[in-house]
């Protein structure tokens, strides 16, 4: 099981989502929890059409942190 960072982004319709270690992996919805789920589909999806390519899956790398500054 592998486990890539999704980046959720608040539209004006709903929500979108990508994921920075796959190019190109994108997903909407119209409520968060439609586009995780979403998203999850678009990861599978994209990692078996890598799979029938012949080319090697990306292993999950990036990493998120959330910093605290003063506004």
């Amino acid at each position: 099981m592998m486990k890539y960072l999704i980046v959720i982004e608040a539209t004006q319709t709903g929500y979108s989502a990508y994921s920075p270690d796959l190019p190109g992996c994108v997903s909407t919805g119209a409520t968060r929890d439609q586009v995780e789920q979403m998203m999850r589909e678009a990861i599978e999806f994209h990692l078996e059409g890598l799979k029938l390519e012949g080319m090697e899956i990306p292993q999950p790398s990036t990493t998120s942190a959330y910093v605290e500054v003063a506004a």
